[in-house]
């Protein structure tokens, strides 16, 4: 445990670097949107794209990893819908809650640390998460938002769900590397050193991004920040792991690297569509505020006891 909290603990160490460059506003919040900006754009971008163009799509896809993902996903963001609906809470703010409660910052987050953690073969399986995460639930919470608001269900709907798919620059880089991968066109030598150069950056750019962000949230609703929390960092973990290794039996390197995926504390854009939407965006705030923390040690513990560590 302690060799893989000492891992871990350089990369929450950015986080920190991040958050006490924006408390004492060394890092003012526009210089922190530009820089996630570049981030999200630029350099995980080349980072997603460089893995992908050499990957083939049979490297990449597992049907049961999915399965095992989506089950686990699917059933957590019903458990936190239901006590949502006990506690007499609107479709709107039922929608967002759910979120937090399972969808993780794997983009961020996982995907440089858990590629370095557990190795380069941890792509695959990362980008299944990510995918998922960003063509289902994603898509869902803007169905289920603006679905409540309208009434029905309509074709703008869907064209503004397809379009938020179409615009979005880590499903855009995936595919696009897939396609180069599966066209089996060589990477010239300077585009890869320059996808390479660039992509080096999303690390410590992300990191540092993902604490100068938390240092303008707040600590509001602590108790539903708290439920919330747990949802993520334990019950989805836990739920994922019964899909991987009770239902559909997904071979062990993979399921670990989908288990500590899940493990992952709430993502950042869960608040961008809170406060795009104006749906309890200080709920949300408090609830990427706590996870991040408890992360520190919850995904330490999750690494270890899955890789024996």
């Amino acid at each position: 445990m302690l060799a893989i909290f000492l891992k871990t603990l350089p990369f929450f160490a950015l986080i920190g670097l991040g958050y006490w460059a924006g408390r004492t506003r060394f890092f003012t919040a526009e210089a922190t949107a530009y820089l996630t900006k570049f981030v999200f754009y630029f350099a995980l971008s080349a980072m997603l794209f460089n893995f992908s163009a050499n990957l083939s799509l049979a490297e990449v896809w597992d049907a049961r990893l999915v399965a095992a993902y989506l089950w686990g996903t699917a059933f957590v963001y019903g458990i936190a819908t239901l006590v949502c609906y006990f506690r007499g809470i609107n479709v709107e703010v039922t929608a967002i809650e759910a979120q937090c409660a399972v969808i993780g910052n794997v983009g961020f987050l996982g995907v440089p640390m858990l590629t370095l953690l557990l190795g380069a073969e941890a792509i695959g399986p990362v980008m299944l998460a990510l995918a998922v995460d960003l063509i289902v639930f994603s898509s869902l919470i803007v169905i289920l938002i603006t679905g409540s608001r309208d009434g029905r269900m309509s074709l703008a709907i869907l064209r503004t769900v397809g379009l938020g798919l179409i615009k979005n620059p880590m499903i855009v880089s995936i595919t696009l590397g897939l396609l180069w991968s599966g066209l089996q066109i060589p990477i010239p030598a300077p585009m890869n050193e320059f996808l390479a150069l660039l992509g080096a950056a999303a690390t410590p750019g992300a990191l540092f991004a993902i604490g100068a962000s938390l240092a303008s949230k707040s600590a509001e609703r602590i108790s539903v920040a708290g439920w919330l929390s747990f949802c993520k960092l334990a019950l989805h973990p836990v739920f994922v792991a019964f899909g991987c290794f009770v239902l559909f039996k997904v071979e062990p390197y993979q399921a670990t690297v989908i288990i500590s995926a899940a493990a992952l504390p709430v993502a950042g854009n869960v608040y961008i569509l809170a406060q795009h939407y104006g749906v309890a965006p200080q709920r949300v705030s408090a609830a990427i505020l706590v996870s991040t923390t408890l992360s520190i040690v919850s995904v330490s513990l999750w690494i270890a006891w899955l890789t024996g560590g």
